[in-house]
């Protein structure tokens, strides 16, 4: 007898999503609970539970396709109904079916038909395993319940060269001849993901409506260096979590919005909405790209509290596992492209927020202290601000009063 699998309620307003993933297999044994699908929504991906146990029945839908509540994805076999299409499972995928037709654009072999590990694996992920000709067997995935990301794939690619590659993956890794006619031109469409084209339609709203404008300034970061430095190995051993920057640009960032409140209010049809508390969104990296979840009520943490909740959510944002809610709202954003490398840039207002700040990398450059020439390590900071309710006054004055407190932390302490 086969059960039904449906789309789950999503959340709030949220009516349809794209199936992102499949995590189980025709024939492959399901625990109740268990999750068979991934799907994608505006804001985080959503696995999808079996409803009994039983074996993995048929797809109804293939990935990439839009699904809304309440629809028939797969069908679960209960008992032993499901039993005999164990031995085939690679013939009824169609998920997979497109790409696995396909594997010459990369220059690569197809995975054999038994490799169902290969054949399981997320279309990101193939794409990177054919562009980099990376045995997946040998990869450890870091991702939920152990299946192989993305980065997984990148980092064993980058450390392949360090290793005596196994003899029998050799043949893989041969590259299929150009054509005879000249070299191959491929060319591959991917369609975008749910999140991806919520974020383009977003942050093109924004500069469509508001009147945006960057201001820059620098921080010299000495004195905050030098209290990680000093402390960080008692404040590890204390609150068990890694003592970063982040912590000290929230409580700089908190009392700067104090200061200049118009930085921390948004624009509501005529009405300005003024905000007596500080919900700081923090971009931080996800597979599906960056993802921005709220710390609430940061204006009353402590240091040590909000790099705790950065952490969680980095950890969560990895394995898919933040919720929607805690996606929703937030007063100002705060995104640091430094940990990637950025040394300036422009970040774009996430609306209905009035602003953004952006940080990047820390780099010793001379500056003049007391007439002498020395390095420092400094770094950029940038106010992306709706210019229709903050003034560039209030802006500059935003940046100075944050720029003051990270350069003499004290001021965090004393909330000066």
């Amino acid at each position: 007898m086969a059960t039904e699998v449906k789309v789950p309620t999503l959340g709030e307003s949220i009516t349809e999503a794209t199936l992102g993933e499949w995590l189980k297999q025709p024939g492959d044994d399901v625990a109740v609970d268990e999750p068979i699908a991934s799907l994608e929504t505006d804001k985080v991906s959503v696995e999808v539970p079996s409803p009994v146990a039983g074996k993995m029945g048929d797809y109804s839908v293939q990935v990439g396709d839009t699904v809304e509540v309440g629809a028939v994805i797969a069908s679960i076999e209960s008992g032993e109904g499901g039993a005999k299409s164990a031995p085939t499972p690679p013939e009824a995928k169609p998920a997979a079916k497109d790409d696995a037709a396909k594997p010459e654009k990369a220059g690569q072999q197809a995975p054999a038909d038994g490799d169902v590990e290969a054949a399981a694996l997320s279309p990101s992920v193939r794409r990177a395993v054919l562009e980099t000709g990376v045995d997946p067997s040998t990869i450890k995935g870091t991702g939920k319940d152990g299946r192989i990301t993305k980065e997984d794939v990148m980092a064993a690619a980058e450390n392949k060269g360090a290793g005596t590659p196994a003899p029998s993956p050799a043949p893989a890794a041969t590259p299929v001849p150009a054509p005879a006619e000249g070299g191959a031109r491929n060319e591959e469409r991917v369609r975008m993901t749910r999140l991806r084209q919520t974020i383009a339609k977003r942050l093109k709203g924004a500069q469509n409506e508001a009147a945006l404008l960057t201001t820059f300034n620098d921080v010299d970061m000495t004195a905050v260096m030098e209290a990680r430095s000093k402390y960080k190995e008692l404040f590890e051993k204390k609150h068990g979590v890694r003592l970063g920057f982040m912590g000290f640009f929230v409580k700089a960032a908190c009392m700067a919005l104090k200061d200049v409140p118009a930085v921390n209010a948004q624009i509501d049809g005529d009405e300005i909405v003024y905000h007596d508390y500080a919900d700081i969104s923090v971009a931080v990296s996800a597979p599906q790209g960056l993802v921005v979840p709220v710390i609430r009520s940061a204006d009353q943490m402590s240091v040590a509290t909000i790099e705790k909740t950065i952490g969680d959510f980095g950890k969560r944002a990895k394995s898919g596992d933040l919720k929607m809610d805690e996606m929703k709202g937030g007063t100002f954003t705060i995104s640091n492209g430094g940990v990637f490398g950025s040394l300036m840039s422009t970040p774009i207002v996430n609306p209905p927020q009035a602003a953004v700040l952006g940080l990047h990398r820390i780099e010793e450059r001379p500056v003049v202290r007391d007439g002498q020439i020395v390095a420092r390590p400094m770094m950029y900071l940038a106010l992306t601000y709706d210019h229709r309710l903050i003034d560039g006054r209030e802006a500059v004055t935003f940046l100075v009063a944050l720029k003051n407190a990270i350069e003499d932390p004290t001021r965090i302490l004393i909330d000066l």
